[in-house]
């Protein structure tokens, strides 16, 4: 039963991480192509809380699926620590930026 209920999870993880990973990828692309630089900022937060999902995803699935090596649980720490700071900066910024939008 518990074999089942880690496997869903790695199949949710994996699907959170490859819309993640195209989210990223597309608010990239928008944000290099605009001119505005409140579109270019807009684009940009929300590739960075993409790619903090994405990083905190890839720490998850590599807790879950590898057993814990010392190598392992340092470099999930770390992406775990970097994903975190992502969303806090992206959020942080779709914040200032969206409300000097609204001004």
């Amino acid at each position: 039963m518990t074999f089942i209920m880690i496997e869903s999870l790695l199949y949710v993880l994996y699907a959170i991480l490859i819309v993640s990973s195209v989210c990223s990828i597309v608010f990239s692309v928008k944000s290099r192509r605009s001119r505005d630089p409140q579109v270019r900022g807009l684009s940009q937060a929300k590739m960075n809380i993409s790619m903090g999902f994405m990083l905190i995803v890839l720490s998850l699935i590599q807790m879950f699926m590898f057993s814990g090596s010392t190598v392992r649980v340092i470099v999930g720490a770390l992406f775990m620590v970097l994903g975190a700071f992502n969303l806090f900066a992206g959020f942080r910024n779709y914040g200032l930026i969206s409300r000097q939008r609204a001004d």
